[in-house]
């Protein structure tokens, strides 16, 4: 990704708390479930705390493409890259919330606990917020009572967008 674009994708994620993780499960289907955000750097990996028990973490060392679901309110991100497995005792011992003790009762020391460590390759953000949001809600809500619904799919052009892509 360029440097300007991707600033932006990762100030944006950076006020997220929690993400939807896809991974690819063994059978071929996607497997999706909600993990806590435990670091956004500058511009690097996005980083997640998880157990190294979790079906999850077998799925992403045999295939690890993922995608990355942000949701907040009228702000939503996607991100597309690859994830790997880090157990980085340091660095979870930099990151560790109090919030975690209830998967990992054992503290920072959980011999389970670890890291996944997301690159991002892609990219989209949409922020629906304020007066942007609402113009997108009137031009939403005026599409769908109009006998030209397709309207609907070209309102992404409305409030704030962003699409990132490549190296």
């Amino acid at each position: 990704m360029n440097a300007e674009p991707r600033h932006q994708l990762y100030a944006v994620i950076r006020g997220f708390k929690t993400a939807l993780l896809v991974t690819h499960a063994a059978d071929g289907g996607l497997s999706a479930r909600p993990l806590a955000v435990a670091d956004v750097p500058a511009d690097g990996e996005i980083l997640f705390a998880t157990s190294s028990a979790s079906p999850k973490v077998a799925e992403i060392e045999a295939d690890p493409r993922v995608l990355v679901a942000f949701q907040n309110g009228a702000q939503f991100v996607c991100v597309a890259g690859t994830a790997r497995v880090s157990r980085d005792r340091a660095r979870l011992q930099e990151l560790w919330s109090e919030s975690w003790r209830i998967w990992y009762p054992a503290g920072v020391d959980d011999p389970c606990l670890c890291l996944l460590a997301v690159q991002p390759s892609a990219g989209e953000y949409w922020d629906h917020a304020g007066i942007k949001g609402l113009k997108y809600l009137w031009q939403g809500a005026s599409a769908h009572l109009s006998p030209r619904r397709s309207v609907l799919w070209r309102l992404t052009s409305y409030g704030n967008r962003g699409r990132m892509r490549g190296h």
